[in-house]
């Protein structure tokens, strides 16, 4: 039996990412934005100006953890800040707001990982992102 997979291709996440990049700016906000495919492997990354080198690997960690496990990794930070520190030691998470999945239709097709600013901020520019792709 064979299925019909999506892939996210280089110009979608472009646009993923040029939506991100515009809430960001809108915000004043200096920002890593990661964008992977459903591998997990990094497409495309762009760090905006002024921001600190330590975001680069927190962007594409958050975007791996969210299409490994195809979740927000908001979720591993509600779990850890309700005392379940268990999450704490599984592999490929990070418990950190800013990760999120990409779906098209039902199919998980990559996600965005965003680091900079507060972890609640970079989920919502990684949203915007998503959000320009549609």
């Amino acid at each position: 039996m064979t299925t019909n997979k999506i892939t996210l291709t280089l110009e979608d996440a472009k646009k993923i990412a040029a939506g991100a990049e515009a809430e960001a700016k809108r915000n004043n906000w200096p920002v890593v934005i990661a964008i992977v495919d459903d591998g997990g492997h990094l497409l495309y990354l762009q760090r905006l100006d002024d921001t600190q080198y330590g975001s680069v690997n927190v962007s594409i960690e958050k975007a791996r953890a969210a299409i490994a496990f195809r979740r927000p990794t908001k979720i591993w930070e509600e779990h850890i800040s309700e005392g379940r520190l268990r999450y704490l030691n599984l592999p490929g998470t990070l418990p950190i707001e800013g990760g999120l999945p990409i779906t098209v239709g039902n199919q998980f097709v990559g996600a965005i990982g965003v680091s900079g600013v507060r972890s609640f901020e970079d989920a919502q520019i990684a949203q915007a992102g998503i959000n320009a792709l549609f």
